[in-house]
């Protein structure tokens, strides 16, 4: 049964792994095809004619895809290649300066903007939830406190149906079954965002695991990019896992409403997310690390993911190009975030984006 559902779902994820689309700039000639009416043209667009590469965070990954098709239908002679990789492949690739752009979920550290010859812009696009996913198909409505997941990610609570999960879940027909846990296995945003909630929240697990794209697992499988740990999930009865909020969206995956802050269980969503952004003022620099936000209804674990654009470029269309298809994202593209699970930038951290994108030059 779990590999018939696997089957008829796999073909989501293809599209993810290279994201390649052919787009124009909207300033000359007319379009082959009819904008769609709620993507509209692009704002700022401009005559020319380039491709562009990027590669990184598989948490935007959807939602970039959705973009560049979009923006597909009104641009079609800039090429835009997007490779889901992860952030840890990302942020290196950006670094090596063998993409025109990176991503990732977790900002680039001063360190790592110091090797980078080119300058660094951080450019924040979107928001969205990591959300904790299972497979247990009689469990509707799982609740976690923030000693109880953290407690199962270290591997001291082993059974479904343990007496600290029991005792949150009353009405929950939880079975007598191994807790599968899943993670990632490539550097990952996602997995530093997490982590650095999970540090902040517990002591011991600050003290034993830490924070980073890449940690030592105390128990668990690991797959690559939150295709795979969603693909894993959907495989594998008793199974729990973190992933981004539209993964889980798109593949009707189950996930648990976690204790905040406030001490209130909070199921993850658009609105929930929108409320933890609220808590947070985004800094000039466009770096915020949101580790445990306050809020009584605040989802606790919610991120931006940054595209990684260099200071100076020595081709002039590639850089409009870049401006272009980021710009129109910015504004238009927004429009499509909340239908795939992402938190929509508020006006005033779009205008911040805006300006910093304003100040990357051509050599």
């Amino acid at each position: 049964m779990v590999s018939a559902i696997f089957s008829k779902r796999q073909l989501w994820f293809a599209p993810l792994i290279a994201v390649t689309v052919s787009l124009t700039s909207c300033g000359g000639g007319q379009s082959p095809t009819e904008p769609s009416s709620e993507g509209g043209t692009s704002s700022g667009g401009s005559d020319v004619s380039a491709s562009l590469t990027g590669a990184g965070a598989s948490f935007p990954a959807p939602l970039y895809q959705r973009w560049f098709s979009e923006y597909n239908k009104v641009n079609p002679n800039v090429q835009v290649t997007y490779q889901s990789v992860g952030s840890g492949a990302g942020v290196e690739q950006f670094i090596q300066n063998t993409v025109d752009f990176g991503a990732s979920d977790v900002a680039m550290t001063d360190e790592e903007m110091q090797q980078v010859e080119r300058g660094v812009a951080l450019l924040p696009m979107t928001a969205g939830s990591i959300v904790l996913g299972y497979n247990l198909p009689d469990v509707e409505n799982l609740q976690l406190s923030r000693d109880v997941y953290t407690n199962i990610l270290l591997g001291n609570i082993t059974n479904w149906n343990d007496p600290a999960i029991a005792e949150i879940n009353p009405d929950a027909n939880l079975p007598d079954t191994k807790i599968n846990v899943v993670h990632r296995s490539d550097g990952s945003g996602t997995t530093g965002v997490f982590t650095q909630h999970l540090s902040a929240i517990s002591p011991e697990w600050e003290q034993q695991v830490g924070s980073g794209k890449t940690v030592e697992w105390p128990v668990g499988i690991g797959a690559k990019g939150n295709e795979g740990v969603t693909a894993q999930i959907l495989q594998t009865e008793g199974s729990i896992g973190y992933i981004e909020y539209g993964y889980a969206k798109q593949q009707d995956i189950p996930t648990a409403s976690l204790e905040n802050q406030a001490g209130n269980y909070i199921a993850p969503s658009v609105e929930s997310a929108s409320k933890t952004l609220e808590a947070v003022t985004l800094p000039d620099n466009l770096r915020a690390f949101i580790t445990d936000p306050e809020g009584d209804e605040s989802y606790p674990i919610v991120t931006y993911t940054w595209v990684l654009a260099y200071e100076n470029y020595n081709d002039p269309e590639k850089l409009q190009a870049l401006k272009d298809v980021l710009t129109w994202s910015l504004e238009e593209g927004q429009d499509y975030s909340e239908e795939l699970g992402y938190v929509p930038l508020p006006d005033n951290v779009v205008q911040k984006v805006e300006a910093k994108l304003e100040t990357i030059q051509a050599q």
